[in-house]
């Protein structure tokens, strides 16, 4: 084939809601999640195997149980991968899931919902990486019209088990997020999103105490409204532009921090 290249974009959970939890363990989720228009990047070409280079390379995995493999491997499809890892992991922006999606979307390979599942409950709704409902534990997708979004991304440079973040759960059975109106403007969007919630913050925040050190940073930036995304630790504050999000992430830079202003869809 000739080369194809592709963008595995970061995967912001607005709000989380955890609803209850089934029989065989997984959780049942209820939020909004949109992408930034940043991210890894994915290269196929003719051959097999796996390259990793990138600021976040470290770690990565280049064999079978990497989940681009593992994702072809499902498709059978047999390609070499070259992947420039930008997004920190473990991170709760979806790196690992957006890049099995990419490498999907690139090979022109089609997985059903089970299939995608197996490879992990992010999957699903980073196939098509627009703003959606996810629901269920992660197999319900419902793209929802979400104007842009500004907002500064931050990981204090740590990584939260995800494991352990659903276990601290005070309750497993919460209210469901109420059904996302036709937001007239990225200034309702945010109001809206302002009640709502990340249930998985405070127990995230309990392993990781520097994340509410990352909320109160975003908030003393002039964030609308300062949230932590998926099961941690990146965190996120939203701006009215993507110019104040832009001055408000060079404020935010710490040592070992890492910090990127992002629009999100």
């Amino acid at each position: 084939m000739s080369a194809r290249r592709g963008l595995a974009p970061a995967k912001v959970n607005l709000c989380l809601h955890v609803t209850g939890r089934r029989a065989d363990g997984r959780h049942d989720l209820d939020g909004l999640v949109a992408f930034a228009d940043f991210g890894d990047r994915l290269t196929l070409s003719d051959g097999d195997g796996l390259a990793v280079t990138g600021p976040f390379a470290a770690r990565v995995p280049t064999d079978d149980a990497n989940i681009v493999r593992r994702a072809l491997a499902a498709a059978g499809t047999r390609a070499h991968v070259t992947l420039d890892k930008r997004l920190p992991h473990p991170a709760g922006i979806g790196g690992g899931s957006s890049d099995a999606a990419c490498a999907l979307r690139l090979a022109g390979a089609a997985l059903d919902t089970d299939a995608l599942m197996a490879l992990g409950a992010d999957v699903p709704v980073c196939m098509d990486p627009r703003a959606q409902r996810m629901r269920g534990a992660g197999e319900r997708v419902e793209r929802i019209d979400l104007p842009a979004l500004h907002g500064v991304l931050v990981n204090p440079g740590v990584g939260v088990p995800t494991g352990a973040v659903f276990a601290g759960l005070a309750a497993k059975a919460n209210p469901p997020m109420p059904d996302p109106p036709a937001f007239a403007d990225g200034a309702a969007a945010v109001a809206w999103l302002s009640d709502r919630r990340n249930d998985l913050e405070a127990p995230a925040t309990a392993i990781a105490p520097v994340i509410e050190t990352a909320l109160a940073d975003l908030r003393a930036a002039g964030g609308a409204l300062a949230r932590m995304s998926g099961s941690g630790a990146t965190c996120f504050g939203l701006w009215d532009s993507r110019a104040a999000a832009e001055e408000a992430a060079r404020g935010l830079a710490r040592p070992g921090w890492w910090v990127e202003a992002a629009t999100l869809w």
